[in-house]
């Protein structure tokens, strides 16, 4: 009856042009497709959030070879996890991943959930990933609506206002599930990430090769870049740390960083007030003194929501205490194989 019922539902003019294209233009040899493993799509899913495929790519293929299915992902240290997502960014991804893995094993028997309501229970996957997982996993008919979806739906269909608006989101939500095909849910999910990837994008979308341009309220009215409505525009406040590269011949100190918070469960260099006097420091923390101090060039990182002025002191010192709780000692080809985010990487290089 349900078959029948869906036959009965005629597919909706953008459905099917997007599905067309999809099949003859979209991609179809990314390294997560051409699989029914979920575990292997929910991986993808999570690196993709906020994220490029050109990024995630050489990500996506390490973290498989390191962690090729949900036991051995589940039996791995927090520390091994965040080493392989060391770069990437955005670190509470890998930490729900390790969670949700261990709520697999435990609530799940060790298999990845099929129902969209038991996958969103997941830490770390909220409706839209759940609903993309779910389709290419499973074949089950959900609701996709990343930032890529929204800005292809705002344009085409002349959607106004800021998508992270909620009044306007729930719009797009209502929007997007009306659209859903009956059938090809898969090919459906894929052309519109495809599309917001590699057509409808920011700047110098190529709306020639779009399959809904005729059809396109943005294209037709000459409001491409007004569409979608853009995020009202307030200052990053600025902050800033110093940095400690504590070194002992060719051993430097890292400290495991609190699990929640910038940078959780991450290795980094110790962090000091800028009025903190050095040598108290290094008598109380080491039980060494300096004998040689450099300042580098301090250098800014960009959060979402912040930036970060780093300033870093290179300091030498004498043979210095075992290290303590939270803290180690390593050479520095070790460090580097440490989970270490992008500005103490770069800090690292430079000193090595």
């Amino acid at each position: 009856m349900g078959t029948r019922l869906a036959a009965q539902v005629p597919m909706s003019d953008f459905a099917r042009h997007v599905i067309v294209w999809q099949r003859q233009h979209g991609r179809h040899d990314l390294p997560w497709q051409n699989t029914r493993d979920p575990y292997r799509i929910w991986v993808s899913e999570i690196m993709l959030q906020q994220t490029q495929v050109a990024t995630v790519i050489p990500y996506y293929r390490r973290f498989m070879m390191r962690f090729p299915d949900i036991a051995s992902l589940a039996a791995a240290p927090e520390d091994a996890v965040l080493a392989q997502w060391s770069g990437l960014g955005y670190y509470s991804r890998a930490r729900n991943l390790h969670a949700a893995v261990q709520r697999i094993i435990e609530r799940h028997q060790g298999i990845f959930p099929q129902a969209i309501d038991a996958i969103v229970a997941l830490p770390g996957i909220g409706p839209s990933t759940a609903a993309a997982i779910a389709a290419f996993a499973f074949g089950a008919r959900g609701t996709i609506l990343d930032g890529n979806v929204k800005r292809v739906l705002a344009r085409c269909f002349g959607m106004e206002g800021f998508p992270g608006d909620k009044a306007v989101e729930a719009r797009l939500w209502a929007l997007a599930q009306s659209l859903l095909p009956h059938a090809d849910i898969e090919c459906y999910t894929q052309a519109l990430m495809d599309m917001g990837a590699t057509l409808c994008t920011r700047t110098k979308p190529r709306c020639a090769a779009c399959p809904v341009s005729e059809m396109c309220i943005a294209r037709r009215e000459g409001r491409i870049a007004q569409l979608p409505g853009r995020k009202p525009r307030k200052a990053l406040p600025e902050r800033t740390t110093v940095m400690l590269i504590l070194r002992h011949g060719d051993e430097i100190l890292l400290e495991k960083r609190a699990p929640k918070g910038i940078w959780g469960g991450l290795w980094s260099f110790p962090e000091v007030a800028r009025d903190t006097i050095l040598d108290d420091y290094l008598r109380a923390r080491c039980g060494s003194h300096a004998r040689r101090v450099m300042r580098l060039a301090p250098f800014t990182h960009a959060f979402t929501h912040f930036r970060l002025t780093i300033d870093a002191l290179l300091v030498d010192i004498a043979k210095p205490m075992a290290s303590g709780l939270g803290a180690m000692w390593l050479d520095l080809e070790a460090a580097r194989g440490a989970a270490l985010p992008s500005p103490v990487r770069r800090l690292l290089d430079a000193v090595a």
